[in-house]
């Protein structure tokens, strides 16, 4: 998972829980951004807010309360992986709850990256394409790499 390390830290959008949700908008306003994900004063992730979020809460505007807090809209229950957690057991959890990103955070529950489904298996198929490679050289008497 450190591979992926890199890519989901270029993924990372984080805001304050304090801050208004028009500015979430904004920020996932970029087509390939999926998700915010929410902090407290401390850095501690404790929530995130997807599109799907932002739409369900505009739904039920009224004049100005679209001013609303990202902390009241976010979703708090949030599943999250750690760096040391095996690729396999997070696209597990990933396909079983139909998540397309997933945080990843630190051993303090602070945001440090954002892991896509198609990091994941790009991963996996690099892995099951090396090991292909292994066993044709085994194979062919070749020898390990």
């Amino acid at each position: 998972m450190e591979q992926l390390l890199y890519r989901a830290r270029d993924r990372l959008v984080a805001i304050a829980a304090c801050e208004p949700l028009t500015k979430v908008a904004d920020l996932l306003f970029e087509p390939a951004r999926r998700m915010v994900v929410v902090h407290n004063f401390e850095g501690e992730m404790i929530g995130v807010v997807t599109r799907t979020d932002i739409v369900r809460q505009i739904r039920h505007c009224h004049g100005c309360s679209c001013a609303t807090a990202c902390s009241d809209v976010m979703t708090g229950a949030v599943i999250s992986c750690r760096v040391e957690d095996r690729l396999d057991d997070v696209w597990k959890i990933m396909t079983d709850r139909g998540l397309h990103n997933i945080p990843v955070v630190d051993r303090q529950q602070r945001p440090i990256g954002v892991l896509s489904a198609r990091d994941v298996l790009e991963a996996r198929l690099a892995s099951v394409e090396y090991e292909e490679d292994l066993l044709k050289d085994y194979v062919m008497c070749v020898g390990y790499r």
